[in-house]
């Protein structure tokens, strides 16, 4: 897994070992970022699940002014952190330590511009992560919300939960889905 573009393009960043995480491939998260580009310039990115912190460093290569992590494992965590050193992105970046759902009610900004969640498969984080993020002040109906999920999840409830699904981008394995608060 590298870095695709931006100050850290080409690096090579550490992934854990273990099955424990799902890191995107570069083929998808290229295909992400060329969507995501005309947001980035200034943005504040949150990176929830962040495994190895891949799709928040790419943020920030490509222009994000800051960068949250949130993410509990630990051999997750320390990859993060070296591949923040290694790419010299580490000044404009929190990590967080701790679950999603915690994290979510300790970050203070005024308003995020980003927010991609890739969160395991098939477990209804995605919802209890959407059903915190509509409740926050710094979640507005600017904020981009980006989920990465499998073809098999059923996602109905996101407008019942008071989001509009902007968009949809199928891949063979999985999806992103594009949304915003109403």
């Amino acid at each position: 897994m590298r870095v695709i573009a931006g100050t850290a393009r080409s690096l090579r960043l550490k992934t854990p070992e273990g099955m424990d995480t799902r890191p995107t491939t570069d083929r998808i998260k290229e295909t992400l970022f060329n969507m995501l580009q005309p947001y980035l310039s200034g943005a504040l990115f949150v990176d929830l699940f962040s495994g190895s912190g891949g799709i928040g460093i790419e943020a920030l290569s490509r222009g994000a002014r800051h960068a949250y992590f949130v993410e509990n494992d630990k051999k997750a965590l320390a990859c993060i952190h070296e591949n923040l050193q290694f790419t010299h992105l580490a000044e404009m970046a929190t990590v967080l330590k701790t679950d999603v759902y915690s994290a979510l009610y300790g970050i203070h900004e005024k308003e995020a511009d980003i927010i991609f969640m890739d969160p395991p498969y098939n477990c209804g984080h995605e919802k209890r992560a959407l059903a915190v993020l509509k409740e926050l002040s710094w979640v507005t109906q600017n904020s981009l919300i980006v989920i990465e999920t499998s073809l098999q999840s059923e996602l109905a409830w996101i407008e019942e939960m008071g989001f509009v699904l902007e968009k949809e981008k199928r891949y063979k394995t999985n999806c992103h889905l594009f949304c915003r608060k109403k």
